[in-house]
């Protein structure tokens, strides 16, 4: 590492000449090997863009297969169980626990 530090600003110039034309064959390398009829390699692809119908088509096709893999029939808007709901006992039980703690924190910090 200290060689590079070590060059002169003449040095410098030069090596950045020789990239250059390091660069310049190069190119003209990949013109002369590419088929003219071939696009060339700067060109910017198109993003395809997708129907919605299509998309909607091939969510079916993953929901079938995940239905196939669970071995339950698939439907579109399948119903979810219902979430739990804690007692309302549990819940001041837990509340009277956490306000505890909380009272202990702060009379530790007096």
């Amino acid at each position: 590492m200290s060689s590079i530090i070590d060059l002169s600003a003449q040095q410098l110039l030069h090596a950045a000449e020789i990239k250059e034309k390091i660069q310049a064959l190069e190119d003209e390398l990949n013109r002369t090997l590419r088929p003219s009829n071939a696009p060339a390699t700067t060109a910017k692809k198109q993003k395809r863009k997708m129907s919605k119908a299509a998309r909607a088509r091939i969510a079916a096709a993953q929901r079938a297969r995940w239905a196939k893999l669970k071995g339950t029939k698939s439907t579109i808007g399948t119903t979810h169980k219902p979430k739990r709901k804690m007692s309302a006992a549990a819940r001041a039980k837990i509340s009277a626990a956490a306000k505890a703690r909380w009272a202990k924190v702060k009379t530790a910090k007096k």
